[in-house]
């Protein structure tokens, strides 16, 4: 399957996002290569490659399975309180209705 500027303006309008030609030429490019690159990927023999269940250290780093420093804030228990009450939380926005913030718009078309 190859990616055509038609393709590559049809996301663009979708994304709200305006691109010049060359960027256009650019896309059609760069999102091809990356296809081409998952073909040559789908190639390659997986069938002897055990799957990977876990990619991050949070496990397996000692025998306690504690876990890397940086995964220690996910042990934390889960513990239930109130919300915040919803005065408070609109008690500082710049405009709401009294249940809910107001925005802007920020897409127009």
């Amino acid at each position: 399957m190859k990616v055509t500027e038609k393709d590559v303006t049809a996301v663009a309008d979708l994304a709200n996002l305006e691109l010049t030609a060359a960027e256009r030429e650019r896309m059609v490019k760069d999102l091809n290569a990356i296809l081409e690159y998952i073909d040559l990927l789908n190639e390659l023999e997986t069938a002897n490659v055990p799957a990977m269940a876990q990619t991050s250290d949070r496990f397996g780093i000692d025998a306690s399975k504690a876990g890397s420093e940086r995964f220690l804030y996910a042990m934390r228990p889960d513990v239930r309180r109130p919300s915040l009450p919803r005065e408070e939380a609109l008690a500082n926005a710049p405009d709401s209705d009294g249940k809910f913030f107001k925005v802007p718009k920020v897409i127009e078309r």
